[in-house]
């Protein structure tokens, strides 16, 4: 079994959709790669105010006399353990992106790797034995020596599955799934021929 580089003609005649203009697109890829990225911001950060800290509220020492500044607490920001400035507070970072633009970017990404020759066709990948050494080794052969490879299909064994899982410099996802960041993540993408009808799909 031998991968085949994808060209735009064999991407036409796969029926995906081209996006031949060199500047459509570019900032649908831009908007939805910055959304999924602050979609996964949980906005947790938080720091206390000088009215939440946990201090005494006694006065530090008497108003007059003393030759210091006056102090009312020790809450104060100025004072170690005091309350924060204009520090960060829980939010939600998430964006929406309407479906037409996530259908381009995703387009204009697949286009952008075809016309660089990094994506590639294959007839399947299946792994009997369900070990991850075989599926190091099968997919090395098929992609050559790179630092992270994306594999697509519509599906894969339950050993094919287990013997990927532990890979961590290749991803094993259906067409249904995939998404435009990791299109644009991974050196190398190798497409089952099975799953060009879905992508086709997802880019019409």
């Amino acid at each position: 079994m031998a991968a085949k580089t994808l060209d735009i003609q064999g991407a036409k005649s796969a029926n995906i959709t081209v996006v031949e203009d060199s500047e459509r697109g570019r900032q649908a890829v831009q908007d939805v790669v910055v959304a999924m990225r602050a979609n996964r911001r949980t906005g947790s950060a938080n720091t206390k105010t000088r009215s939440e800290v946990a201090a005494t509220g006694k006065k530090p020492f008497r108003q007059k006399g003393t030759g210091r500044a006056r102090q009312g607490g020790n809450a104060s920001p100025i004072h170690r353990g005091g309350g924060i400035v204009f520090g960060p507070r829980p939010r939600d970072y998430s964006k929406k992106v309407n479906r037409v633009t996530k259908r381009l970017a995703f387009s204009k990404a697949l286009t952008e790797r075809i016309e660089e020759g990094d994506v590639s066709t294959i007839a399947e990948l299946s792994i009997a034995d369900g070990k991850t050494k075989s599926f190091v080794k099968e997919v090395s052969a098929l992609a050559g020596d790179v630092k992270r490879t994306l594999v697509i299909g519509n599906d894969f064994s339950e050993e094919t599955k287990r013997a990927g899982r532990n890979c961590q410099s290749v991803l094993l996802i259906t067409a249904h799934e995939v998404n435009t960041e990791q299109l644009l993540h991974y050196s190398k993408i190798l497409v089952v021929e099975g799953a060009l009808e879905t992508l086709a799909a997802r880019t019409a």
